[in-house]
This record gives C-alpha cells, structure tokens and sequence, in this order.
C-alpha cells in the first residue's frame, strides 16, 4: 500500500480514537475521569452498585460500578499503582467519588434503624453509626479525590483464594492482603494503628499508607482503607452526578 494512503488511515484511525475518547467523558464534570481511562490495571471492586455492602442493596446514584474521580486523583493514584506493580502487587478501589445523593441515602438509611450487623457493625447499633463517626453525614468522597483502596497480589491464583483469611468484619471476598479486617467495617479494629493487631495486617497496613502518602495521599486515621489526595482540586465543593459506566 503506498505511504501516502497509510498515512491517510493513520489520521483518521487517531482523529476516531479521539472521537471515542471524548465520548467517553462527555457526560463528567470538567475535570473528572473514569479511573479504567487513565489506570485499567488498577481493580475495581465497587462495593456500593451491588449488593454486598453495609446497606445490602445499591446505593443511589452508583448506576454501575465504576470508579470515578477527578483527574489529578486519577493520575495520582496510577503513579501508586506502577510503584507497587514492581512488588507483584496492585491496588484494588472500594470506593472513588460518591454522589451527595448517595451520602444522603447512607444517612437516611440508619435512621431507619436495626440491631448490630455481625458482618459489617458488630457492636453499633445502626441508629448510632452517624453519632459514633462511622456514617458521614457529609463525605469528603462527594468532592471527587477520596478513595477506598486496598492491596491485592496480581497474581491470586485459585490455591491462594482459598487460603487467604477472610475477616469478620467488613468486606469479604475481595482477594486483597490481610488487612485485619475487611473495607467498611465499623468498628475500632479499622482504625489505622489500631492495637493489638497480626503482625502482617500491621506491616502491610503500613505498607498501604506509605505507598499511598507517597503518591501525595493522606489517610483518615479511623479507616485503613480512606485516602485523600492532598492537594486535591475541589476541597469545597460537592458534586450529586451520578456514577456511569459512559
């Protein structure tokens, strides 16, 4: 084929690549992207578009579980990303921006009220959950550059699942590091430094904040797995779009 005509198809493979790509982000907010557009190695476990979260249904405004923030989140978070890689490891998002719609049906939910949850508040009653700080009437999440992450081997295979400690409190079943407990467990034993804990969901909690601090993330000392970027760019503002696949 001549070059001429290669060249010809090169401009207009880039000119539909660029196309799709602003398709893609057409309905977000300025400055905010889907993280699979910056990082696809990053896993993606967004608990509150299913069922398997502390409310056992979807969450409103997570139309599909996607994670979503503001760019230089984004961008942060894959420099994270790449420096573990070299460890065998990957990082795994629970949660990334979270609609003020979705903070508000958290809040309306425990007013409802119910007895401890074994699994995820196993010594709060729900009604309390806001007064003990563990619901958020507002979240630091709506302003797009908080995340739940955790850490997770890239190669997990099957005989490794199946060994893995599972914790008691919290999310299971999500193949990350022992962390102590899982994502979303209300209690004391998510705090940070939380003592007395295993040697290894110490070391690797450890591990979490500082690969994280690094990336310029800074960690909400009552949950392992809350981060916030720094210098985030929106520190007053809260966003109610809701989370999109596109």
């Amino acid at each position: 084929m001549p070059k001429r005509a290669l060249q010809k198809i090169a401009a207009v493979l880039a000119t539909l690549f660029a196309i799709i790509l602003s398709a893609s982000a057409a309905d977000l907010p300025a400055g905010f992207v889907r993280l699979a557009d910056i990082d696809p190695t990053i896993r993606q476990d967004i608990r509150y578009a299913g069922l398997e979260n502390f409310l056992h249904r979807k969450v409103s405004g997570y139309d599909a579980p996607v994670c979503v923030l503001t760019r230089q989140a984004a961008q942060a978070l894959s420099a994270v990303q790449k420096a573990i890689a070299a460890e065998g490891l990957t990082l795994v998002v629970f949660d990334c921006y979270r609609p003020a719609r979705a903070v508000s049906d958290m809040g309306e939910w425990t007013k409802t009220g119910g007895p401890p949850d074994p699994q995820w508040y196993p010594k709060v009653k729900r009604k309390d959950l806001i007064a003990k700080g563990y619901i958020g009437e507002l979240s630091t999440h709506s302003r797009g550059s908080t995340v739940d992450v955790a850490i997770a081997r890239i190669d997990h295979k099957q005989a490794d699942r199946k060994s893995a400690p599972k914790p008691a409190c919290g999310a299971t079943n999500a193949d990350t590091l022992d962390f102590g407990t899982g994502f979303d467990c209300f209690d004391p034993a998510s705090e940070t430094a939380h003592r007395p804990l295993v040697s290894e969901a110490a070391a690797n909690r450890k591990k979490l904040v500082e690969a994280m601090r690094a990336g310029g993330f800074k960690n909400y000392a009552r949950e392992w797995w809350h981060f916030t970027l720094e210098n985030e760019p929106f520190p007053r503002e809260r966003f109610n779009f809701p989370v999109t696949a596109e």
